[in-house]
Parts: C-alpha cells; sequence; structure tokens
C-alpha cells in the first residue's frame, strides 16, 4: 500500500507515523514545507519519496504536491494528524479520488458550533452553544441561556482562545477581542460545570479497536490560566470499570453519526450535576504526546497500530493495562528566563522510580506564558500500576518540584 503522509517532519512525534508505516510494509511519501535535506537521514530512509510545499495547510498546494504523486503511481491512501492539516487533506482526498475521513466529517469535527449542531440533532446530549457573529447575536444567546457562558474559537484546539464570561460587560468584551462585528464569528456555549476527562480510540471501519479514558486535573480551563496550579492529565488502566461504559458508549456514538471510518479520534466529555456531556472531537490522536503515554502504560506501540488500521485493516496487539500514566506541566514562578529548579532532589528520592522521563529547561531558557500548554515549560511523565497512587504522586511533585524565573 502506498500512503501519503503530510507534514512527517514537524512536530517531532511526526516521524513516529512514518516509521509505524514502514514497520508495517507501506511505501510513504511525504509532503511538508521543509527541504528534503532538513530531514535527518533515518526519516528520509522512512520515506519513498518527498514532495516540498510552500505551506500543507493550502488545498492548492497540496493538491499539486498530490497530483504530481499520483502521475508517478498509485495512492492508497492521504492521511494527516495534525488538527490544522485535517480540513485542506480531506478536501484534496475528495478532490484527487482517495479514500478515507471526507470534507463533511472533517468540516464537522473541526467547527465547533456546527459539530454541536450535527450532534444535537443526533441525540448526544451537549452544551447549548451557537454560532455568533454580531454582539447582538452574542447578547441574545446570553438572555435565553443565562451565564457563564465559554466563549472559543470556531476551530480552536484545545483551550487556545476560550475563555469564560460570567456577564454581558465579560461576554461582549470577549466578542470584540474575538474579531465578532468585523465579520468574524466564534462559538459561544453554556457553561458546564464538572469533571473534565477525554475518550480516545483508534477505529477501523468505524469500529473501536483501541480506546483508552484520561483525566484533566483541574479541568483544562482553570489549570492553564493559573500559574500556581501545575495540571496534570492522568490515564486511567482501570477504563474497564463500569462507570465508564457511559462514556465509551457516548463516543461510540458520536464516532457512529458522524461516519469516521479508519482513524484515531479524540473526543473531550465533561461529568457533573447534568450528567454526561459531549464537548467535542477531532478526527486526529490527542496532542501533547498523550500517545506515548498510552504506549508507556499498554506495552504497544500505538503509532504502528495506526498504521496496521490503514495498511490492513485491523489492528496488531492487546493492551497490557500494567500501568495508568501522566503528565504533570511544571510552570515556571514568573515569567523571564529559567534560573534553576528546587525540590528534584527530594522528588527522586520519594518517587524516583516511576517518573518515566522529563523536561527540565536550562538556565537561560526564556518561559513561555501559562496558557502556552502542558509541555510548553517544564514536564514530568510517571506510571503507576495503581492509578489512585499514581495521582498522589502525582500531586506531591506539583507541590515539591519549583521551577524558578527571573
Amino acid at each position: 500500500m502506498h500512503v501519503v503522509f503530510v507534514a512527517p517532519h514537524f512536530p517531532a512525534n511526526q516521524r513516529d507515523f512514518v516509521r509505524g508505516l514502514k514497520s508495517v510494509g507501506a511505501r510513504v511519501t511525504g509532503i511538508g514545507e521543509a527541504e528534503l535535506g532538513w530531514l535527518d537521514g533515518e526519516l528520509r530512509g522512512w520515506l519513498d519519496g518527498y514532495e516540498q510545499v510552500a505551506n500543507v495547510c493550502d488545498p492548492r498546494a497540496l493538491y499539486g504536491a498530490v497530483e504530481r504523486i499520483q502521475a508517478r503511481g498509485w495512492v492508497d491512501r492521504l492521511e494527516a494528524t495534525i488538527e490544522a492539516h485535517i480540513i485542506p487533506t480531506a478536501e484534496v482526498r475528495a478532490a484527487r479520488g482517495i479514500p478515507g475521513l471526507t470534507p463533511r466529517a472533517a468540516e464537522i469535527c473541526r467547527d465547533k458550533a456546527l459539530m454541536k449542531e450535527v450532534l444535537r440533532a443526533g441525540g448526544v446530549p451537549c452544551a447549548r452553544s451557537a454560532r455568533i457573529g454580531s454582539i447582538a447575536e452574542g447578547t441574545e444567546f446570553a438572555q435565553a441561556v443565562g451565564f457563564p457562558l465559554i466563549v472559543k474559537p470556531i476551530d480552536g484546539a484545545g483551550a487556545a482562545g476560550t475563555s469564560r464570561v460570567d456577564d454581558l460587560a465579560g461576554l461582549h468584551a470577549a466578542l470584540r477581542e474575538s474579531g465578532v462585528g468585523g465579520g468574524h464569528a466564534v462559538a459561544v456555549e453554556e457553561f458546564i460545570e464538572g469533571h473534565e476527562g477525554f475518550y480516545d480510540t483508534l477505529t477501523v471501519g468505524g469500529a473501536v479497536q483501541h480506546e483508552f479514558i484520561s483525566h484533566y486535573y483541574p479541568n483544562v480551563l482553570v489549570g492553564m490560566r493559573t500559574r500556581w496550579i501545575s495540571p496534570r492529565i492522568v490515564a486511567t488502566n482501570r477504563d474497564d470499570a463500569p462507570g465508564y461504559a457511559e462514556v465509551k458508549a457516548l463516543g461510540r456514538k458520536v464516532i457512529d453519526l458522524l461516519g469516521l471510518g479508519t482513524t484515531a479520534t479524540h473526543m473531550e466529555w465533561f461529568f457533573g450535576p447534568k450528567g454526561l456531556k459531549f464537548s467535542e472531537i477531532g478526527a486526529r490522536p490527542p496532542g501533547v504526546l498523550q500517545w506515548d503515554l498510552y504506549n508507556f502504560g499498554n506495552d504497544i506501540d500505538l503509532y504502528r497500530e495506526w498504521a496496521a488500521a490503514l495498511v490492513h485493516g485491523r489492528v496488531l496487539d492487546a493492551r497490557s493495562k500494567r500501568f495508568s500514566t501522566g503528565l504533570l506541566a511544571k510552570r515556571p514562578d514568573r515569567d523571564g528566563r529559567i534560573v534553576g529548579y528546587s525540590g528534584m532532589d527530594a522528588v527522586q528520592a520519594e518517587v524516583g522510580e516511576w517518573i518515566i522521563d522529563c523536561h527540565l529547561p536550562s538556565p537561560g531558557t526564556p518561559t513561555q506564558p501559562v496558557e502556552a500548554g502542558f509541555m510548553a515549560n517544564a514536564w514530568v511523565r510517571m506510571r503507576h500500576p495503581d492509578y489512585d497512587t499514581l495521582n498522589e504522586m502525582m500531586d506531591f511533585v506539583g507541590r515539591t518540584l519549583q521551577c524558578h524565573a527571573a
């Protein structure tokens, strides 16, 4: 099978998708923005061909590259795994007659307002939401739904550009800051109280073959806006517990309604006083190297599993579920440059055997903003056979390890 893969070079873990494809016998042609010579020798060795384009998010440039590749031989799949690449890749896939995620499914998975509209119509419990293109529309929605509300980009990823507003003045300010009134639209949603987590899958022909459930501590919007908090993501190894049955059923219903075939998915959810509520879905793997955490916890190679699903229509290995795994973000105490760390010796002495790896930027490194994400500054990844014990250890690391800046 010949697979064309978009952006094999960046970000760094993109190479693992290429590695996975080669390991299951695929021929792989890459399309990327970097010159071929900038790719390292190992990655170049995995590629059977390469097309450079100015911008992989430009459908015209992507179309031209695929057309050139098809002129040289048959293409079975055209794949992308980055949120911003999903829609242009789907458009070119359809235009060039290549099977895979359709433009309609890609649009629904990218457009948060349309996503909830479609899924609500299919009976999926969601927060009330609307596409807001004017201050007047925002005011009308707020009067109908009440506060607090969430304002987010139509096509955003994670918590980027997302804010909570608690009154009309805050809503109007957030809408103006987002460009509403100048031809731009945003998604405005009812605020859902409750715990936030996500459900990730690998599907073959729409059937779930691998599934994983992870939790945010605290919820993303709080964790990504509060410097002193060391937010964490924890993937449970006890997702067979009866309490998760509703999450799995909801995820499968969403996958079925959207007609997703063979793909990775990432679905976020809330559970609270109003019950289980769908938040959003991406037809792609999760970010922040979450697949690596799943690999560390389950003795599998999800990049290879994904490749086997595409190339052979099946997965290869079962999950061991040996460990729960987690990622903890450690923020510098102020903006500036890193000057050092404290508490790491105590962390190593107390829980060092359960640390998978860590990233502690060296002194002199410029800090990144708090809202830049879980892996923007320092981070620690851990695992333990018991989910509750892992949470306790990560809480200890968050309290003990400190990152100092000046």
